[in-house]
């Protein structure tokens, strides 16, 4: 069988050449760079799907972003670049997939640059080998005619190569030492993999995702509009004038919360960059990790943390806020009454952390995010502080489940908060 780009090609594709292609997209969206979003999936899904079906005209920015993303028909693509920032990120995975050992001789699932037209091939050393060696490769079982007759190798019918006894005897011979060497071998990965998740240390068991990460880091904060009316002559300081002039400031918790996660990015070499709320794009969170700070007043965190297991709550006038576990009925457990609370000075709060691969972009995502200002700080020092994480660290299974979220507590006395411990912990 040969699989020519899809751009070349005038006539339909064959039964056999439709069904290899949708068993090799399977296999791609199977693997580790596509399994955690439901985004790049569907993208890559939609437009092979839609060229195996003849219907490329349709594979444009506009439509692609309708059909897939659910954008109005006339939404702004300048201004929206959902589609452009999907395909690139797909181009990267899929390069990133035939780059790994074993991928070789399997049909190749490609998509140009500047198109949305995914073309399809087969490598040439699957045409000049063996079938047996493209099948042991993980490419679908191809007939051996569509193989070996298209490179000018005769096909002959399996009985005409029987295997002398010669040669059967030395496979029969290292069949079960060599059963015996894999399992071996099996046993030692799994063990290593063992001792390296027990003993990675705390940063890294969180931060890992982010300082190994090589797109850009941008910290989501909150800014707050206020006015300056206040100034003094350069002459005689003694004189006060009012000019009024318009700044934005950010709350002394929420940047004591980024100071002490920088020092971490920092430590590990990964520059970063600060964005208001105002101004975070989903450009912006779709070109590297980012770090959400800050709960109600932040609605890029309430909007990613509301399919999560532990969400946020309050009440119409905001006297009660809360944390609650979505997958548990009855009220919640970790709640603050404010301002009662408040007025007492000493009491309970709590945060959410959470780190997670968005499935809208891909990225690793970091909540940094409490009830009050305050456990929003208390948040930020748990994740500097080793101490800290190790808590979280030992509540982790060691199965490969990577996404996590915990609910955590502090004591606030005189407005200030305590050292924080983990309430909760949920990984998938």
């Amino acid at each position: 069988m040969n699989l020519d780009s899809a751009n070349a090609r005038t006539a339909p594709f064959s039964a056999e050449e439709r069904a290899a292609i949708e068993e090799q997209l399977e296999r791609v969206l199977e693997n580790r760079h596509f399994n955690h979003s439901r985004r790049f999936p569907a993208f890559l899904r939609f437009v092979v799907t839609r060229t195996l079906d003849g219907d490329t005209d349709q594979l444009k920015e506009r439509t692609l972003g309708v059909e897939i993303f659910g954008r109005p028909a006339d939404y702004d693509t300048s201004s929206d670049p959902i589609v452009r920032v999907t395909a690139a990120e797909i181009r990267k995975r899929i390069a990133q997939y035939y780059q790994e050992p074993g991928h070789e001789q399997e049909p190749r699932i490609t998509m140009e640059v500047g198109s949305y037209v995914p073309q399809f091939a087969l490598p040439s050393t699957a045409q000049v080998g063996s079938p047996h060696d493209v099948r042991t490769a993980g490419a679908p079982s191809l007939p051996l005619a569509a193989t070996e007759a298209e490179a000018g190798v005769p096909v002959a019918p399996v009985a005409q190569r029987p295997a002398s006894a010669k040669t059967r005897q030395p496979l029969r011979s290292l069949w079960r030492p060599a059963v015996l060497a894999l399992a071996v071998l099996f046993v030692a990965a799994g063990l290593v993999a063992s001792w390296r998740s027990i003993h990675t240390s705390p940063i890294e068991f969180f931060w890992g995702p982010i300082l190994s990460s090589q797109d850009p880091v941008s910290f989501c904060i909150v800014e707050q509009r206020n006015f300056s009316g206040l100034a003094v002559d350069a002459d005689d300081p003694s004189k006060q004038i009012i000019n009024k002039t318009e700044m934005y400031t950010v709350n002394l918790q929420d940047a004591a919360a980024v100071v002490n996660i920088s020092g971490v990015l920092h430590a590990g070499g990964k520059k970063y960059t600060l964005k208001a709320t105002d101004s975070t794009t989903m450009s912006d969170v779709s070109a590297g990790p980012t770090i959400f700070i800050g709960a109600f007043d932040n609605p890029w965190t309430m909007r990613l943390t509301h399919g999560l297991r532990f969400r946020f709550g309050n009440d119409p006038q905001f006297t009660h806020e809360w944390i609650y576990d979505s997958s548990r009925p009855g009220p919640p457990q970790w709640f603050t009454q404010r301002p009662a609370d408040e007025s007492v000075n000493d009491y309970r709060e709590y945060a959410l952390i959470a780190r997670f691969v968005d499935p809208d972009t891909g990225q690793p995502t970091i909540i940094v995010a409490g009830i009050g200002q305050a456990s929003t700080r208390a948040a930020g020092e748990f994740l500097a502080n080793p101490s800290g994480l190790a808590q979280l660290q030992r509540l982790a299974p060691h199965d490969g489940r990577k996404n996590l979220e915990a609910v955590l507590s502090t004591q606030i006395i005189d407005g200030q908060a305590g050292e924080a411990k983990v309430e909760a912990a949920y990984f998938w």
